[in-house]
């Protein structure tokens, strides 16, 4: 037999799943058509944020959520969705915490206002504050549906979509309860023979993000902590991009090598401070411990008395009756926000 034959041969071996996998949003072969034809021309993005929700966000999509559990998240995006509100929503993410609670949240007080369907995710939960109480309640209720990797898996998926290639071959999942929780798929290697589990791109609809500086164009510095966000960027048809600040394109091309998201990625660019309170943001400020912990514990009190009193009193108070983020962070008050932006201790940035 030739080794051309003998090729062939084991490839045929392969079992091939004739079902075409299913994807929460849209697939590679559509986000890659959408993306050739989107405009690249270097226009000005800016706009406020209650623009940027309005034109990008709606009912039924899949939201990519960008940050890591409590860094650099997109606060005050989700904050803007749920004043103005989506329905049957998929969220994929790697690893979040209150902006998804935040919206757990708002569909337990007015779920014809905001809903989730879904979310494909690697981890939802606070970290060392603890496990995500509204997520518990979903889930054990069946109110949303789950698709479960690890975080690299979850990374891996935004990272083949930013590609442009329809999945990524990973180790983590093989041979573990993993395999029964997504909708990976384990095949064999045409190469080694070796068994190898692949992961599925994502493709959110709109990407949210929130980065350390960006001009009017989109083109973003990220420092710390990436966070997937490149990746989320890149592989969602949209991107709404909240940054703390909005400096000059000369500076960006002073220093080409420091842009981590690209123009033509981003479709919204909202310059807002204090984006992912009460999240951390590397060189501008640390975490609100005491808030993270006040809201969820408001949800493990719903969680285990079914009462929505307290979730209720907290989102008119500081979402329904916030016009702005600004009005939301004037709430906070500016000795608590000055206090975080010291415990930051002035991490090194280039502006």
């Amino acid at each position: 037999m030739s080794e051309t034959s003998s090729k062939i041969k084991n490839i045929s071996r392969i079992q091939y799943d004739p079902k075409p996998a299913e994807y929460w949003g849209p697939t590679p072969r559509e986000a890659r058509k959408k993306a050739v034809a989107k405009s690249k021309a270097l226009v000005d993005k800016s706009m406020t944020l209650k623009e940027a929700v309005q034109k990008h966000i709606k009912d039924g999509i899949n939201i990519g959520i960008g940050g890591f559990v409590n860094t650099r998240i997109p606060a005050a995006i989700i904050q803007e969705i749920i004043r103005q509100g989506a329905r049957d929503l998929t969220l994929s993410f790697q690893s979040n915490s209150i902006c998804c609670e935040w919206l757990a949240g708002a569909m337990i007080v007015d779920p014809d206002r905001v809903s989730i369907k879904r979310a494909e995710l690697a981890w939802w939960g606070y970290e060392i504050i603890g496990i995500a109480p509204l997520l518990r309640y979903l889930n054990t209720s069946g109110k949303i549906q789950l698709d479960d990797y690890t975080n690299y898996g979850m990374s891996a998926r935004f990272k083949a979509a930013a590609m442009g290639i329809p999945f990524l071959p990973v180790r983590d999942h093989g041979g573990t309860d993993m395999e029964l929780t997504n909708r990976g798929k384990m095949v064999e290697c045409p190469f080694s023979g070796e068994n190898v589990y692949l992961v599925p791109a994502c493709h959110p609809d709109v990407g949210l993000v929130n980065v350390t500086a960006a001009d009017i164009y989109g083109n973003a510095r990220i420092f710390g902590a990436q966070c997937t966000c490149q990746e989320i960027a890149l592989a969602s048809i949209h991107t709404i991009m909240t940054t703390e600040a909005i400096i000059p394109t000369e500076s960006i091309r002073s220093y080409p090598n420091l842009t981590e998201i690209p123009y033509p990625a981003v479709d919204a660019v909202v310059e807002q401070p204090f984006a992912s309170y009460p999240g951390a943001c590397y060189g501008n400020y640390w975490f609100d411990m005491d808030h993270l912990r006040y809201y969820r514990g408001i949800c493990d009190e719903f969680r285990k008395t079914g009462k929505r009193d307290g979730l209720k009193k907290y989102f008119e108070e500081y979402i329904f009756s916030c016009e702005t983020s600004d009005d939301f962070l004037e709430k906070i008050g500016y000795k608590n926000l000055l206090k975080l932006r010291k415990m930051d201790g002035a991490q090194p940035v280039i502006l």
